[in-house]
């Protein structure tokens, strides 16, 4: 185990599903990093000077490498040691993950975010974008439907990259959202909420100061 002042970086915002997506696959790699919390309106010099791009999650090894993509950060952890067999999948079919990773980041989170946060964008299209996101749900129903989970017959890549942003679909109306005939997305998402990999990398942090106590992640 590394020594932690030596430890790789993560700069994280709790909230943000790009970087729960990480912080879930270096929970589960058993990766040890430096969680670095932050507030999105008050980004600190340090996290701008390590990746001018300003989006959280950001990983430093420490070597002069820097990780900025969330996918990658899960690649990386989960490269090094994935006990519960993640990767599988992207073995299998990278062809089949890459594709839905890119729907997922692409006019998934589109949708998501003009529906989620229709006052920043056109409110009056928030219905179609809302809509446009369902029709996606409806065929995620439908996969898990037949194998209990995206990756296959047990939770992996495609489960994970996703679930975050489930969530946050979720968040912007529940009422709506649980009345929807999605049953097994439903039991899907219900269970990952209730699970103690979830809890376990919501656990709140005070925002990182310089000079601050490092901070073990995961705890």
């Amino acid at each position: 185990m590394p020594i932690l002042s030596n430890a790789p970086i993560l700069w994280s915002f709790r909230r943000c599903p790009f970087a729960m997506r990480a912080r879930l696959a270096i929970a589960a790699s058993g990766q040890i990093v430096q969680l670095r919390e932050i507030l999105l309106r008050d980004k600190p010099a340090a996290f701008l000077a390590t990746s001018a791009k300003g989006t959280v999650p950001v990983l430093d090894l420490r070597d002069g490498t820097v990780i900025e993509e969330s996918r990658d950060i899960m690649m990386w952890a989960l490269g090094a040691n994935d006990p519960d067999g993640w990767l599988d999948i992207s073995q299998k079919q990278p062809d089949k993950v890459k594709t839905f990773l890119d729907n997922v980041d692409g006019p998934f989170k589109h949708d998501l975010d003009r529906y989620k946060y229709a006052s920043r964008y056109e409110v009056s299209a928030a219905w179609q974008h809302r809509e446009n996101g369902a029709q996606f749900l409806a065929e995620l129903d439908r996969s898990l439907g037949s194998t209990g989970a995206l990756s296959g017959s047990g939770l992996g890549f495609m489960d994970f990259a996703i679930l975050p942003f489930i969530r946050q679909f979720r968040i912007a109306d529940p009422k709506w959202f649980d009345s929807q005939p999605w049953p097994y997305l439903h039991r899907w998402l219900q269970e990952f909420l209730g699970s103690a990999a979830f809890l376990r990398v919501m656990l709140k942090y005070p925002p990182w100061q310089e000079g601050a106590k490092a901070i073990r992640f995961p705890a």
